[in-house]
């Protein structure tokens, strides 16, 4: 058993997300393989009678689709894959919803798109459903709802969307799963001289890293890119990760030292303010200058109009904008006050300067997170 304080605090997690990819869960020639996906359920089962609640995000949709349909490999268009969409999650509800009943676990099924991690109200109600799903004592099992969705099937989403559901459901746990058993130095398939990277405690850890941004598999969609990018964003925001291979999941979930383990760098958000860093689309940006960046990131001061230089983007107040340093790297999101067409006129300027009705801040403290950048 593993001495890791980081794996320590994976094993004794309450709550736990666990995010699997297509190449784990499917054949070669496209649809499920039986046998990969009831190991998955056993080692899930035997987590859930230790005590544990346990959210599943499966992909697996899209490729599951593709031998019912007689189509050989991953398709490019879009019509097509929520096509195959359409098909293969019905397969792979049908399939978790038997496969958990061997344990006379009860599955729901949840299907998000961009919209319900991004607009507020609907990250609320997500957040309603889980909780209900889980006093309810069944498993939640979730994927992007892409036989409706344009966003999401792109390059890596579900690992990202594993990372922002961890929070949404307030885990203490990230597991996630694929056809690689952990973060490598460099790309272990090239070089011989690749070494495993047991664990990361901080960047410096992971400084050379080159991560691939293509899966091994031609099934799934994301690479290592995607993964590292997801387990960056969960442990900053106190969820500790662990990248290991589907095939390790009983050890991986029973505290085994497999796979890459990601300790918990940052501090748990509210739910507000990490959907405000991390969830919420941006409609436009404010440019600032070295003063008001250090106020803002270092100070946690509010944003006021004199440290603004530039503005850019179209936007109401009441949206939400990044603000960028002088190089152009986001330091922080916030809540604008003013309307984009407003501040032109304002930038620069020392809140006595203003008019009595635009006497106020541009991004009020409360409604402003710092954006780690790596």
């Amino acid at each position: 058993m593993t001495t890791s304080p980081t794996r320590k605090a994976l094993v004794a997690a309450n709550r736990i997300v666990v995010k699997v990819g297509s190449s784990s869960l499917t054949t070669a020639e496209g649809g499920l393989d039986p046998a990969r996906l009831d190991a998955l359920v056993d080692a899930l089962a035997a987590r859930r009678a230790a005590g544990s609640q346990v959210v599943l995000v499966s992909s697996g949709a899209i490729a599951a689709g593709l031998a019912p349909l007689g189509i050989a490999r991953r398709p490019r268009d879009l019509a097509t894959q929520q096509a195959a969409a359409s098909v293969g999650q019905l397969a792979l509800a049908h399939a978790y919803a038997a496969s958990f009943a061997r344990y006379s676990l009860t599955v729901g099924q949840v299907l998000l798109t961009a919209d319900d991690v991004v607009r507020r109200s609907h990250y609320r109600n997500a957040q309603r459903t889980f909780s209900k799903l889980l006093a309810l004592d069944t498993v939640p099992v979730v994927n992007e709802n892409d036989t409706v969705a344009t966003e999401e099937i792109r390059f890596g989403d579900n690992d990202r969307l594993a990372a922002l559901v961890a929070h949404l459901v307030g885990a203490d746990g990230l597991f996630l799963l694929s056809d690689v058993d952990g973060l490598y130095s460099g790309d272990p398939r090239v070089g011989a001289d690749a070494r495993l990277i047991e664990e990361v405690t901080g960047d410096s850890d992971v400084d050379g890293v080159r991560a691939g941004a293509i899966g091994a598999s031609g099934l799934g969609t994301g690479g290592m890119a995607s993964k590292l990018a997801a387990a960056r964003l969960a442990s900053s925001a106190g969820i500790p990760v662990l990248l290991a291979a589907a095939a390790q999941v009983p050890q991986a979930l029973a505290g085994a030292d497999v796979g890459t383990a990601f300790a918990a760098t940052g501090t748990r958000l509210s739910a507000r303010r990490f959907w405000l860093g991390h969830a919420a689309g941006a409609t436009g940006k404010l440019r600032l200058d070295d003063g008001a960046v250090a106020a803002v990131v270092h100070r946690r001061r509010s944003l006021l109009s004199a440290g603004i230089t530039a503005v850019e983007g179209e936007f109401d107040a009441g949206d939400v904008v990044e603000l960028v340093d002088l190089a152009g790297n986001v330091v922080a999101r916030g809540v604008v006050a003013f309307d984009a067409a407003e501040l032109p006129a304002l930038i620069g300027r020392s809140t006595h300067e203003l008019p009595a009705e635009q006497r106020r801040e541009v991004v009020h403290a409360d409604d402003l997170v710092p954006i780690r950048t790596f």
